[in-house]
């Protein structure tokens, strides 16, 4: 991720969040989906999405698909039912979050 740190702590909300808007996606895809819906701040690297994406897979969060495209197998992933729940409760979550690090911030 570029220089801030900040978004290490919600990657994963990050990518529940993408999962639930998109319904499936490969891992570049959200790199790049996420790079541009922040004009280049949120730069996810291979080294901390995939870690994550096994293990969300492991708990059940998420499953993934393999599909073959011009030739390449390409894997894509979407949430399973437990992981759209928990994405809607992680994103309650960070609404109420967000909500009281602006009224701190403009006080």
């Amino acid at each position: 991720m570029k220089n801030n740190s900040l978004y290490k702590g919600t990657l994963q909300n990050i990518i529940l969040k993408l999962l639930a808007k998109e319904v499936k996606m490969y891992g570049y895809q959200m790199t790049q989906r996420a790079k541009k819906l922040t004009e280049g701040e949120l730069e996810m690297t291979e080294g901390a999405l995939y870690p994550l994406l096994h293990k969300l897979e492991g708990d059940g969060i998420i499953t993934s698909e393999v599909k073959k495209i011009n030739g390449r197998e390409r894997k894509y992933y979407l949430l399973t039912e437990k992981g759209k729940r928990q994405q809607a409760a992680q994103e309650d979550e960070m609404r109420s979050y967000l909500f009281n690090l602006k009224t701190i911030f403009d006080i």
